[in-house]
């Protein structure tokens, strides 16, 4: 049964509990995570993975998730967006971060690997040089746009970081990251109706996000 593999491959993990520290255990699973993806790589579609996203067993839907977030491609982050409002909180958190590994291969290889070291790079006008020119050659790679929104917003450019938020949104309107720096953002232009739409958007998308308290803050702001 394919659903039994994948729940013994997952439980060969070590185990994470909600109050566990995350990034520690994803540096200190690694090596077990490496041997996770090349099983399931060897034994499963990504089809296949996306269809157990749905499955009844909750621990069967975490390994799908992990695994999509491993091996998938860009075509799983409906699926994936989907279980952001699944019942099981591991299985939303395995699926928020498989959104990220997708957003972020969402290129070719090589266009990938220059987003990864644009982002990595130390110097702030380098990487806005590496972004600037990959988004010249892939200006439908949404992350990248997403990346440079970053940069824009951490030099109070908020204008054009809204421009590169919105660009995110119409190329993949799953991505919650960039609906809720877009609210960010216009908050910082002072159009708060705005920043509560994007906010708004942002829920809809992912409703884990720690937005629930701005957005009753704007609603008091706007009957007043």
């Amino acid at each position: 049964m394919p659903v039994s593999l994948l729940v013994e491959l997952f439980d060969r993990l070590p185990e994470l509990r909600l109050e566990d520290d995350h990034d520690l255990w994803t540096a200190g699973a690694r090596p077990a995570v490496g041997e996770f993806r090349d099983a399931v790589r060897e034994s499963y579609s990504e089809g296949t993975l996306q269809r157990l996203l749905s499955a009844p067993d909750a621990k069967a839907r975490r390994a799908a998730a992990l695994a999509l977030g491993l091996i998938g491609t860009p075509e799983s982050v409906p699926t994936v967006a989907a279980a952001l409002r699944d019942d099981d909180p591991l299985v939303k958190h395995f699926a928020t971060d498989a959104l990220w590994e997708l957003w972020f291969r969402a290129g070719t290889e090589e266009q990938n690997q220059r987003l990864q070291d644009a982002v990595r790079e130390s110097d702030a006008n380098r990487t806005r040089t590496e972004l600037d020119a990959l988004l010249r050659e892939a200006p439908d790679f949404a992350e990248a746009h997403n990346q440079r929104a970053i940069w824009f917003f951490k030099r109070g450019e908020y204008a054009r970081a809204v421009e590169d938020c919105e660009a995110v949104l119409r190329l993949n309107p799953h991505h919650f990251g960039a609906a809720a720096g877009l609210g960010q953002c216009l908050l910082k232009l002072n159009r708060p109706r705005a920043a509560l739409r994007a906010f708004r958007q942002a829920l809809e998308i992912n409703p884990n996000l720690d937005l629930h308290d701005a957005v009753r803050a704007l609603e008091e702001l706007g009957e007043e």
